[in-house]
This record gives C-alpha cells, sequence and structure tokens, in this order.
C-alpha cells in the first residue's frame, strides 16, 4: 500500500511515515499543498492522509482535486478540529474517515487498512483494447504484455480513450474529463499529452487522431498509421 500524507508539522509527519513503514504502509510526504499536488500528479497512490490546515492549497481544495480526478483513492482527513460541523463538512467533500489529533498510530493503521479493503472491494474492471491493459485499480499499463509507465495526466486519458472502446474522443471531451474545471479551454495540453502517451505506448501507434475530430484507440490490424502519427 502507497498512501500519501499530508501533513504540515515535520515532526508529525516523520513520526507517521516511519511508523507507516514499520506495517509495510509506504508513505509520500508533502508539507503544503502545492507539493502535495506535484506528488499526486506523478504517482499513484492507493489513500491519501490529509492535514487540512496547511499551506498552499487547502486539505479541503486537495480533497476536492482528488474527488474531481475520478481516481477513486479514499481520502481520511487528519485534523484536530474535532466539532461534529467541521466532521460534517470533510464528508461532504468526499472525505472517506476522519481521524481527529491526538491520535494512535494503531488506529491510523487500522483505519488505513480498513479503507484499503473497502477499496479493493470495489475495483473497476481491467479493461483490454488492441492488446492495451489497464488497470485503473493499480493504475497500471500493460501493452502486449509490456509495462508502461505513464504519468498521471497520460494515464487519466489513455483511460478515457479506452472506455470509449475505439469510439472517437473529442479534445473537449478529453479536457472535461482528465483536467478539473480550472483547465483552460483553448489549451493545448490534450495535443501534447496525447502526443506523449503515443510515445510512451510505442510503436505502432495506437492512439489515432481523427482530423477535425478528436481521437480514438486504433483498434485495426495496423494499429496507427499514418492518423496516428498526427498530432
Amino acid at each position: 500500500m502507497r498512501v500519501l500524507v499530508v501533513e504540515d508539522e515535520p515532526y508529525m509527519a516523520e513520526a507517521i511515515r516511519d511508523g507507516l513503514r514499520l506495517e509495510a504502509i509506504t508513505a509520500d510526504i508533502a508539507g503544503g499543498g502545492d507539493t502535495a499536488l506535484e506528488l499526486l500528479s506523478v504517482n499513484a497512490y492507493d489513500l491519501a492522509v490529509l492535514d487540512r490546515d496547511i499551506p498552499g492549497p487547502s486539505g479541503d481544495e486537495i480533497a476536492t482535486r482528488i474527488v474531481a480526478s475520478g481516481s477513486g483513492m479514499p481520502i481520511l482527513m487528519l485534523t484536530a478540529a474535532d466539532r461534529l460541523d467541521d466532521k460534517a463538512s470533510g464528508f461532504e467533500l468526499g472525505a472517506d474517515d476522519y481521524l481527529t489529533k491526538p491520535f494512535a498510530l494503531r488506529e491510523l493503521v487500522l483505519r488505513l487498512r480498513a479503507l484499503d479493503r473497502r477499496r479493493a472491494h470495489n475495483r473497476p474492471p481491467v479493461r483490454e483494447l488492441a492488446g492495451l491493459q489497464v488497470d485503473p485499480f493499480r493504475r497500471e499499463v500493460y501493452r502486449d504484455g509490456r509495462y508502461v509507465a505513464l504519468t498521471r495526466k497520460q494515464f487519466a486519458v489513455l483511460e478515457v480513450l479506452v472506455a470509449a472502446e475505439g469510439g472517437v474522443v473529442s479534445a473537449e471531451e478529453l479536457l472535461a474529463r482528465a483536467w478539473d474545471e480550472n483547465a483552460d479551454p483553448f489549451t493545448n495540453a490534450v495535443r501534447i499529452t496525447v502526443s506523449a502517451l503515443r510515445k510512451r505506448l510505442g510503436e505502432p501507434w495506437v492512439v489515432a487522431t481523427v482530423p477535425g475530430v478528436g481521437y480514438r484507440i486504433d483498434t485495426g490490424p495496423d494499429a496507427g498509421g499514418a492518423a496516428g502519427e498526427r498530432g
């Protein structure tokens, strides 16, 4: 299990990380919201432990971003605020559990394992298309049995394309489903991400461009081809 712990008190963060390691749980530490968002953009986590009161984007905003991403990552809110209203607002944001400070590390471990079991019971199916295997639960991609390392955004785009089962997905739809609501509608991020994704997956190109329409997974015998090479 790999966990992102967002906690701005260094001693507490280190104590949590060291304690989780003793329980065979890998933990990455973010001391603020900006670092948390950066780590979430490049790494795949099974769970997030969020302190609500942190520098930069708050724990609430991080939770909102995680929920909006559609990853299904469980969130445990970790905070000194123990009022019922505070807990209610956390759950409304998408938190799956709540633990107030001070707490016993053993209780944190038990809650994390319970959330992980719950997540495992709701695993989305592994999708297979055109030699691709996309596992949304483990955030893993294989092409013809070969593991392909993708960034979080590349994975999100591929997940949308594979779900379309060969149908065309417009750039606008990809932007809406793989980015957050703050994305610039005039950005070229979709084109750049698709181009990088295509290269990561390798030849023959499997992500095809339909000029003026969008993108699709090429399910034909000659996957890719000329259309797949254009951005």
